[in-house]
């Protein structure tokens, strides 16, 4: 996903530099926008997969000051592992999205020039 939404975003990019016409902009606006939803939904799933890996994480940490089982130890150096790269992809989501704005913007601006 991250290789994927770099290369689209280098992409609508190099299209705007490029557009001058109308139907262009109109067309890449489009796309724009379809992107813009694809990627809303895909950082609401990776937001909720990792507040429940957080909310587990806190379960068995709490089970293992309770218990003191040193099984337990490797499972919550397991989820806090897994944890920590689904918050490293949640952050790219959500920065890229916001930078999906600010193109949006940048096109509705660009749209208002060519009127």
């Amino acid at each position: 996903m991250t290789e994927y939404l770099t290369d689209y975003m280098n992409t609508v990019t190099e299209r705007l530099k490029g557009c001058t016409e109308r139907s262009e902009l109109d067309a890449i606006l489009s796309e724009h926008m379809d992107k813009i939803a694809f990627m809303q939904h895909e950082r609401i799933v990776h937001f909720l997969v990792t507040m429940m890996f957080a909310i587990v994480l806190t379960i068995f940490i709490i089970g293992l000051l309770i218990t003191e089982n040193i099984m337990l130890t490797v499972l919550v150096t397991i989820i806090l592992i897994l944890l920590i790269f689904y918050i490293k992809h949640y952050y790219f989501l959500e920065n890229t999205v916001q930078k999906m704005y600010v193109i949006y913007d940048k096109i509705l601006k660009m749209q208002e020039d060519l009127k």
